[in-house]
């Protein structure tokens, strides 16, 4: 079976979509932190980089008299639940390994605690990683949800973290960082 690419979910319609109203640069940026912190926590490279890919695609928007309003989002977020659920189906659609399409959903799930009741959960490696990934690009007032990026560019950047990771799996000892 060959591997699903970050660029074959990216190309899908549910994840253009979906990640693209969660904000695409957002979504790049934490699988580009995910493939660094995957090697330096011992994680696997490929799943890291795809829940952090697909961490925020159950992104809801709140709004209060037409204006986003945060505190509304962050009283009522589940992002993280739907988020993991739609990971999941696209992932099996494209051809993921069950098993491996389980754990990153999880990781998807499990990458913030803004939706449970207590704050304090023991997460596993791969989920500490995209929780890592996330916490290292957001912005105040979620506004890194707003940059912006072109599909041309996220396919280039994508593309080229796709061939980082079959490196890896070729050579771990020399694969590079990014």
């Amino acid at each position: 079976m060959s591997r699903v690419t970050l660029l074959d979910i990216f190309q899908h319609p549910a994840a253009q979509k979906y990640v693209k109203r969660s904000g695409l640069a957002h979504a790049v940026s934490c699988a580009f932190h995910a493939y660094r912190f995957a090697i330096e926590k011992g994680a696997d490279p490929d799943s890291a980089c795809k829940a952090a890919f697909l961490h925020d695609m159950g992104h809801y928007t709140w709004y209060r008299n037409g204006e986003w309003d945060y505190d509304l989002y962050k009283q009522n977020d589940i992002h993280a639940i739907k988020g993991a659920e739609r990971a999941h189906k696209l992932l099996i659609r494209l051809g993921e390994d069950p098993v491996k399409a389980k754990e990153i959903s999880l990781a998807v799930l499990l990458h913030t605690d803004s939706f449970l009741p207590q704050k304090n959960i023991s997460r596993e490696a791969l989920q500490e990683v995209v929780a890592m990934a996330d916490e290292l690009d957001e912005e105040p007032g979620g506004l890194h949800h707003y940059r912006r990026m072109t599909d041309e560019k996220a396919a280039g950047l994508l593309k080229q973290l796709d061939e980082r990771i079959e490196s890896f799996y070729h050579n771990p000892q020399t694969a590079a960082y990014c």
